[in-house]
């Protein structure tokens, strides 16, 4: 049955940040339904009322709907948010197809990059999902925090003002703001860039280095983000705002955060395969890391963290070496995007 207000929403994926997205849509009256894959995982949160595997104790509205039916979460529905890990978004996209409406609004949260076509999330959802309107959530959204009711804020992105209205009418909260901004493809490209950086930022706190050597990192991983993202045609200026600063700065301070915990793991002298075994769970920036390094090198971008990071996973070279290599390296200015005097 709908909501008052009519609208009727599916979130595809019972992850951690689906489970509270779709909690929140529910709790704020929209008819929405939680769909997973897993039937095992389904019936759990039937039987407890909550998803023990990602949000323990976190309970849900009882205006929830849960599924593994695809078809039965999509029909009639509005808006569709996808939650699933980028590796299995073009999947799920491709069984969607058939029970999406044309004109629904569709809202990609993950973040990472595809493999073989250095496509992001949303440009995925458009190729399988062509003639509708696509817009991305991306910003400093750690599921449990939001799962304990922290004040947290968000980025919806999207060319359309209908998409950002729409979404931010949808989730906001006394808890949970939305922010809107038109550079999809910077938004977007921010939330998989960062992911590296949290790795970079696991291994300096396991290698127990000081305040500034942290503000080294953060920092420069911020001028990397920016500089690459510009190369490819987004704002740099979007990196000042929450999904860039504010979502670096999250995931490179918190161990919730599954990438910082794989850098941990690193800094402790494990190997690659070793900190993934460790930390349980998908962690996007190590794909991103491989493909990031392999495109910084083709366009001839300048990423020494990056390029640190991935020789320690990929070629086994001790961090310390990459970190030395990268302070003896050309020196460059402090803030590449300035406005000039004439423009103030």
């Amino acid at each position: 049955m709908r909501a008052d207000n009519n609208h009727k929403i599916a979130v595809l994926g019972a992850g951690s940040f689906g489970t509270v997205i779709a909690n929140m849509l529910a709790a704020n009256g929209h008819a929405t339904t939680l769909w997973m894959r897993s039937e095992k995982q389904l019936q759990q949160i039937l039987d407890s009322g909550e998803n023990a595997a990602y949000l323990p104790g976190y309970q849900f509205d009882p205006r929830l709907a849960f599924s593994t039916d695809l078809q039965e979460a999509l029909e009639g529905a509005d808006s569709v948010f996808f939650a699933v890990p980028s590796s299995a978004l073009r999947v799920v996209a491709k069984h969607a197809e058939a029970w999406i409406a044309s004109d629904a609004m569709l809202i990609s949260t993950a973040k990472g990059i595809e493999a073989d076509s250095f496509a992001l999330p949303s440009q995925i959802i458009e190729q399988e999902l062509p003639g509708r309107e696509v817009g991305v959530i991306s910003g400093p959204n750690l599921a449990k925090e939001i799962a304990n009711y922290e004040i947290t804020a968000t980025v919806i992105a999207s060319e359309y003002d209908s998409v950002c209205q729409r979404v931010q009418e949808l989730l906001a909260s006394k808890y949970f703001r939305i922010y809107a901004n038109h550079d999809r493809y910077g938004v977007e490209l921010a939330g998989a860039l960062k992911n590296i950086y949290a790795i970079v930022a696991g291994i300096a706190e396991a290698m127990k280095v000081g305040q500034n050597t942290k503000s080294v990192v953060l920092t420069r991983s911020l001028a990397e983000m920016s500089r690459f993202a510009s190369k490819l045609g987004a704002d740099p200026l979007t990196f000042l705002g929450l999904s860039g600063v504010g979502d670096l700065y999250v995931t490179c301070s918190s161990p919730l955060s599954r990438n910082f915990r794989i850098g941990l793991a690193l800094g402790e002298g494990k190997s690659l395969e070793q900190a993934i075994v460790d930390v349980g769970q998908v962690a996007e920036g190590v794909n991103t890391t491989k493909l990031v390094k392999e495109r910084a090198d083709k366009l001839g971008i300048y990423m020494p963290l990056a390029s640190a990071v991935y020789a320690n996973m990929f070629e086994q070279r001790p961090i310390q070496e990459s970190l030395r290599t990268m302070m003896v390296a050309e020196q460059n200015t402090d803030v590449e995007f300035m406005v000039k005097p004439n423009e103030r």
